[in-house]
């Protein structure tokens, strides 16, 4: 049966939507298995579906959305200025630190390339930056969006490996970090040698007063998602009604952003990317019934012989295996793909499913600025008004600095769940 997984990859190669392909898979091995058992093939897409944990995922989109509309953008980027501005490099750097809060915000890559790449290229241009610098560098910070909490990548590997969502949220805020800070130290680098430097003068501390005072009620939202689960006043799930509301209320009655005219195309954006979500997933539960029916993860194992026992070498093979995989199957399908296979051999290795959560949720970012998928590269770029390829003369650095920090993190698995014992 193992040759049906890799009938799923050819099935990627031609192009067949990740969701069609689970579930056309799943169907021929099930048929090849016993035909009987097609009766239960409704019952296992709903039952993957069926899960309280889920209601997280619409709710995070939806209030996601309801930031990036609500201007919330431009309020991160001034604040960031406040900061780093004057540095040398200062603008890559308020790239870097706005992206860092935007994540916190909506947990996703795609809105942050769009909305800080839709200010900061045009206003990095101005200033004298490359061109090709400043798209390459929008498009890799808005990586760090999949890792800090919240994270959509995070929630869907917790309902698949029935893992703590509130754990793996916890567990994201210092890798996110590290890679924030490693691509401010690269922007640093840059802005050095080249002599970019937006401003001679320091922000006086009224400057910085005003400037947090502005993004203040945005920034406080992450803290309120994390600090409320780590007390145990709501569930990660019950934490998305809270950033709904609590988006609503900045974005239509203190900032004003938003009218009640503009609920309905957010609603309806918010609905069709949950459904494509949703969709994914129950076929992805089927898929992961075949697997176990037909205990393929127990034949993985026994392939993979004594590499199982040492997690060291295991973790480069699936980094190495992920990071390929990364370059051509979005983040969402690479996690509904790949967690049921690997997760029985990290468990067999003894590594904490939680570590290798946020170690899988990091490696597939590097995917979204790796040709030739690379969907941020291709936002940013169509921003900028440059082809990709002129890109990688910036681009291949930032993705080695990325690299290193997933070595890290796999190596050093404290990094990773020091945070989630220190406050449990």
């Amino acid at each position: 049966m193992i040759w049906l997984v890799v009938l799923l990859f050819v099935l990627i190669v031609f192009r067949v939507p990740i969701a069609f392909g689970l579930g056309f898979v799943s169907i021929i091995g099930i048929m090849l298995t016993d035909p009987g058992l097609l009766i239960n093939v409704p019952r296992k897409v709903f039952s993957g579906i069926d899960n309280f944990t889920l209601v997280a995922v619409p709710l995070f989109i939806l209030a996601g959305e309801i930031m990036t509309k609500g201007g919330i953008s431009k309020r991160l980027i001034d604040f960031s200025k406040t900061i780093v501005g004057p540095l040398p490099g200062g603008l890559a750097m308020v790239v870097v630190l706005a992206s860092v809060f935007f994540s916190a915000l909506t947990g996703t890559a795609i809105a942050a390339a769009a909305a800080i790449g839709g200010m900061m290229i045009p206003a990095m241009n101005r200033e004298g930056y490359d061109v090709r610098f400043s798209a390459s560098l929008v498009a890799t910070a808005a990586t760090i969006g999949p890792i800090i909490p919240p994270s959509i990548v995070l929630i869907l590997f917790g309902v698949i490996a029935s893992v703590s969502i509130g754990d793996l949220f916890i567990a994201g805020v210092i890798p996110g970090l590290l890679m924030g800070i490693g691509l401010m130290g690269y922007s640093y680098y840059v802005g050095k040698k080249n002599n970019y430097r937006s401003s001679d003068r320091r922000a006086t501390f009224k400057e910085i007063v005003v400037g947090a005072k502005d993004a203040i009620l945005a920034l406080i939202m992450p803290v309120i998602i994390i600090g409320g689960i780590v007390s145990g006043i709501f569930t990660a799930t019950e934490s998305g009604v809270v950033a709904v509301v609590y988006a609503l209320i900045i974005g239509m009655f203190v900032y004003r952003e938003i009218s009640i005219k503009d609920l309905w195309p957010i609603m309806l954006g918010t609905a069709k990317t949950t459904a494509a979500i949703v969709f994914l997933i129950g076929t992805a539960s089927l898929f992961i019934w075949f697997l176990s029916y037909n205990q393929i993860p127990n034949q993985l194992i026994d392939m993979m012989g004594g590499i199982s026992d040492n997690p060291i070498l295991l973790l480069l093979i699936i980094n190495i295996i992920l990071l390929i995989a990364g370059t051509f199957i979005d983040t969402i399908s690479a996690v509904s793909i790949f967690t049921p296979l690997f997760l029985p051999l990290v468990l067999a290795a003894g590594i904490d499913p939680v570590h290798f959560g946020v170690v899988m949720a990091v490696n597939l970012t590097i995917g979204m600025v790796t040709p030739p998928l690379g969907v941020c590269l291709f936002v940013t770029s169509s921003i900028a008004k440059i082809k990709v390829p002129k890109m990688f003369k910036y681009l291949f650095p930032q993705i080695i600095i990325l690299i290193v920090i997933l070595l890290l993190i796999s190596y050093i698995p404290e990094l990773v769940l020091f945070p989630v014992g220190f406050l449990e």
